[in-house]
């Protein structure tokens, strides 16, 4: 949720401790610090420095597109980071989010690059834990650790219920966040300080806080913001909550869903944090 708040930036970030990283503003990815809530216009920014500053995995997502084909299913679409892109090269695209203004975005957006591209993307609000589907698909995307934002009780069913809505021999990507639980349990609470990058000549840093419960295998982060070289300067707080993912139960679901993966690429974020991108081929 997004809510207004009076308390500048700098009083946040004078109370930070010594030893609080600061990232440059085009680092590589930021360690895992991706948001799964819904977003406004305002936090557009902030999403894409916290995924990559160049997005570089919507290229990989397309590059497995164009071997694979479509129609595609994007799950936890937002405002059509992937989904409009896809469209854009040809693709059927159908983007599930759980957020009715996010999806107003993304049909906004496609309908602003021409019809072609706004006829093929169809939107369905949903939320992924409930999801029931009705076409198949040849791929289907939970990219941006959307796989985070399903709790592990419900995990199971949806990854059964898109399994049993690939055709033969489509595919499952996915990608998330991987924690070393023990550099976990010596730093639970950790604060980063940023700045966005950002082209339209506004000034944004941020300070995030990333709490996890080992215990209930969870993250909340918090990410507070302020904007200026603007008429009027801004500031606004996000707070998203994951679900720690365990790979080894992951790859448990996944086969038991008749997944089977075939690729699982791993790059180290930091010295406690690995980003996972995984690709899975239904088992029919």
């Amino acid at each position: 949720m997004h809510t207004q708040t009076g308390t500048p930036l700098r009083a946040a970030l004078e109370v930070l401790p010594t030893h609080t990283p600061i990232a440059p503003a085009f680092s590589s990815r930021l360690p895992g610090l991706e948001s799964v809530s819904p977003l406004g216009e305002q936090d557009v920014w902030l999403h894409e420095a916290l995924l990559g500053p160049y997005s570089e995995d919507i290229l990989e997502y397309l590059n497995l597109a164009r071997r694979t084909g479509g129609p595609v299913l994007d799950l936890g679409s937002g405002a059509g980071r992937l989904a409009v892109p896809f469209a854009q090269h040809g693709f059927a695209v159908d983007a599930v989010d759980r957020d009715a203004a996010s999806l107003a975005r993304l049909r906004a957006w496609a309908a602003r690059i021409g019809p072609r591209t706004h006829q093929l993307v169809g939107t369905t609000q949903a939320e992924l834990e409930r999801l029931r589907l009705d076409s198949t698909y040849q791929l289907a995307l939970m990219a941006g650790a959307m796989v985070a934002a399903v709790s592990p009780a419900a995990r199971p069913g949806l990854l059964h219920e898109v399994a049993s809505h690939l055709d033969a021999g489509g595919t499952l990507a996915l990608d998330y966040t991987a924690h070393e639980v023990g550099a976990l349990s010596e730093h639970p609470d950790r604060t980063w300080r940023f700045q966005v990058p950002r082209f339209d000549g506004l000034t944004e840093w941020v300070v995030a806080r990333q709490v996890f419960d080992l215990e209930a295998m969870t993250e909340r982060i918090t990410y507070r913001t302020e904007r200026s070289g603007c008429a009027q300067p801004s500031s606004s707080v996000l707070t998203t909550f994951k679900w720690i993912v365990d790979q080894e139960d992951l790859c448990d679901e996944l086969h038991a869903a008749g997944l089977h993966i075939t690729e699982c690429k791993q790059h180290r974020l930091d010295r406690r944090t690995l980003s996972v991108f995984v690709v899975c081929h239904a088992g029919k």
